[in-house]
């Protein structure tokens, strides 16, 4: 009877267990190449999703996320309202003056609408793409302490590169002539399949004293490989000298597939902390599920900074149904 009265036991907690273990599976969000957005005081969530546009989640603490609080049943940003039928990938927002911005890629292009919330919804008087040769994705957008604002962005040839361009005061459009090449997948840890077709996207950039610090992810999003890397330069348009460090963020350190592609933040304790996603798992690709994890640049002996990340600070990000007011 003892025996008996242990295995139900056992068995119960089994049954506890695997009910709590999907319940987490069927909260965890799943947004590739994130960003977050703090204004307010409320945290917003963008990402890649779906062909209709992007999704956008709220929350105080982190901690808890709402369901998806778009203006247009969720979304932010709907197909339809600014330029782009498919692939609305890797989305920022960012705020000048009292508009919010968001540049993202749709049709393998980059565009850039805006919006008077962050939930949106975002728009475009004109639905068009910026100017520019080929395909050209991963925007991100970057204002320096002088005021001139510069686009990094990702172009499709011979390999996924980075380069940036200068941007227009209204950010309605780039300065194509200013387009300059930031750098490629060429070190062994960037290119683990030794493919002919090297990737380096998702490009961050952060202006750390009078440095630059050029964040990025290598390797195809597909490979387990995926990992996060960075670059320094003396000036926002480079020449950039690679971290002999890389990569700071990957499947050795984290244990789990796929890990890159995302944005950095400031929490409301000013604090550095680092969006980005992984995996389904490492068995499986797609969803991938988002994640955040603490950041902080470290002053060595010579003055200069090196950007440490804090692996025990990794978390996946879960819907709850907490609200927002």
């Amino acid at each position: 009877m003892k025996y008996l009265f242990a295995f139900f036991l056992c068995l119960f907690v089994f049954s506890i267990g695997k009910n709590v273990f999907a319940k987490q599976l069927n909260d965890t969000i799943y947004l590739a190449d994130p960003t977050i957005f703090l204004d307010k005081g409320v945290y917003y969530l963008y990402g890649t999703s779906s062909d209709e546009g992007f999704l956008v989640y709220s929350s105080s603490d982190l901690k808890n996320w709402t369901k998806p609080t778009g203006k247009n049943k969720g979304l932010a940003l709907k197909k339809g309202d600014s330029f782009g039928s498919k692939g609305f990938w890797a989305p920022q927002v960012f705020k000048s003056g009292k508009t919010y911005f968001m540049a993202y890629t749709a049709d393998e292009q980059i565009a850039i609408a805006h919006s008077n919330s962050p939930a949106g919804p975002f728009v475009q008087k004109e639905l068009k793409a910026i100017s520019g040769t080929g395909k050209q994705i991963d925007p991100f957008v970057f204002t320096d302490t002088d005021g001139k604002n510069y686009l990094y962005h990702v172009k499709l040839d011979h390999g996924n590169r980075i380069f940036v361009t200068e941007l227009k005061a209204d950010f309605s459009d780039v300065i194509p002539e200013t387009t300059k090449f930031c750098l490629s997948g060429t070190a062994a840890w960037e290119n683990t399949a030794k493919t002919d077709w090297p990737v380096t996207e998702g490009p961050t950039v952060i202006k750390k004293e009078n440095l630059y610090y050029l964040f990025y992810s290598a390797n195809d999003f597909r490979n387990p490989d995926y990992a996060v890397g960075y670059a320094t330069s003396n000036s926002a348009t480079g020449p950039w000298i690679k971290y002999q460090g890389n990569p700071i963020i990957s499947k050795k350190v984290l244990k789990i597939n796929g890990t890159g592609h995302g944005d950095f933040f400031v929490d409301k304790s000013g604090a550095l902390q680092y969006v980005f996603h992984t995996h389904h798992s490492n068995h499986k690709v797609s969803p991938r599920a988002t994640a955040i994890i603490k950041a902080a640049f470290i002053k060595e002996k010579n003055g200069s900074f090196r950007m440490q990340i804090d692996p025990e600070s990794f978390r996946f990000l879960m819907q709850s149904a907490a609200k927002i007011n």
